[in-house]
């Protein structure tokens, strides 16, 4: 990803509290990745990692070894599997999604951390600043809140006819109260009514579906979370299936869903390797500011719109950058 494509606040360094871990020359870098989904669902993920590692000449198995630990949905074991790239004295920790980074910022203060992908890191607590931040974390973040509330207010001008909205989200994941705050502010002055509906992962999809189904809403905005998007085929067959126009990533109307906003998340982890390479170099986390990706993708499939029966605003057709039909 080009570097124009982000904003990077510059500021002074926080000071860290170790000696920043430069790789050796012939040494093989041990990279952690703490995984909060599947390594199914993550694939592409990880190629785009491999992919921005090598930009900077770092090969898997020539130069340097990914550690892989996934949770599959279960932050419980995050906790455990951090301990165990901790143990294994890794040079640097990847992490994906808020879950992920914060259990790994309260695992160690020394091992440096790069947010492949977090939502809204300062909402959450993971730092206080971009521009400086603390100690041992660095990487990329957006803001998921307001783009939340951007997709109610998309849905709302791509389909003007819908009225009660959903929003599907994990509860256990620490973003999720800020995006259902920032949603529920952004709902009123659109005229929508706003509810929720809450799963933990697969398994609890179709009664999540269920709930909405009884709540007689007209569409759902999917939330992010790493569960979320391993399964997005799933989520979009369950819109469908239940007459909802719905809304989320990019990836997800790529999956099936209706309509999709975002970033390029697939973008932000080649990105991460810049991080991890600056690292390994010597330089500490503190001295790279935590970056935010300016642009975002508007995707339409209008081959669901047909199943569903909707027709879409040619306003949002115009201003889409990929069309699905």
């Amino acid at each position: 990803m080009k570097r124009r494509e982000f904003i990077t606040l510059l500021g002074g360094a926080a000071a860290w509290p170790v000696a920043a871990r430069a790789q050796q020359p012939g040494k093989m870098a041990r990279i952690g990745f703490l995984g909060s989904a599947t390594a199914a669902g993550s694939a592409e993920s990880v190629e785009a990692l491999r992919a921005g590692l090598r930009d900077f000449g770092h090969v898997e198995g020539r130069n340097i070894v990914i550690e892989f630990r996934w949770a599959e949905g279960k932050y419980d074991r995050l906790s455990d599997l951090v301990a165990e790239l901790i143990r294994l004295n890794v040079d640097v920790i990847v992490t994906h999604g808020t879950p992920g980074t914060r259990t790994a910022k309260q695992a160690t203060t020394t091992i440096p951390i790069v947010m492949a992908i977090s939502g809204d890191a300062i909402a959450t607590g993971i730092v206080t600043s971009l521009g400086r931040p603390e100690a041992n974390v660095t990487g990329s973040t957006f803001f998921i809140p307001e783009l939340n509330a951007k997709r109610l207010e998309l849905l709302k001008e791509a389909c003007p006819q819908v009225a009660p909205v959903a929003a599907l989200s994990n509860p256990n994941n620490p973003v999720s109260k800020p995006i259902i705050s920032a949603m529920r502010a952004g709902a009123p002055p659109l005229n929508l009514e706003l509810d929720a509906a809450q799963a933990q992962g697969p398994t609890e999809f179709e009664g999540a579906f269920a709930v909405l189904a009884k709540s007689r809403v007209d569409a759902v905005v999917v939330t992010e979370d790493g569960e979320f998007a391993a399964s997005f085929g799933a989520i979009a067959a369950l819109s469908a299936a239940n007459k909802l126009a719905s809304i989320g990533s990019p990836e997800y109307a790529q999956a099936g869903g209706l309509i999709g906003y975002g970033v390029n998340q697939l973008g932000l982890y080649r990105r991460a390797g810049y991080f991890v390479d600056r690292i390994l170099k010597g330089v500490k986390p503190a001295d790279l500011p935590i970056e935010q990706p300016t642009k975002f993708k508007l995707v339409v499939n209008l081959k669901t719109a047909k199943a569903l029966g909707l027709e879409v605003s040619p306003t949002v057709l115009a201003r889409a950058d990929e069309v699905i039909e």
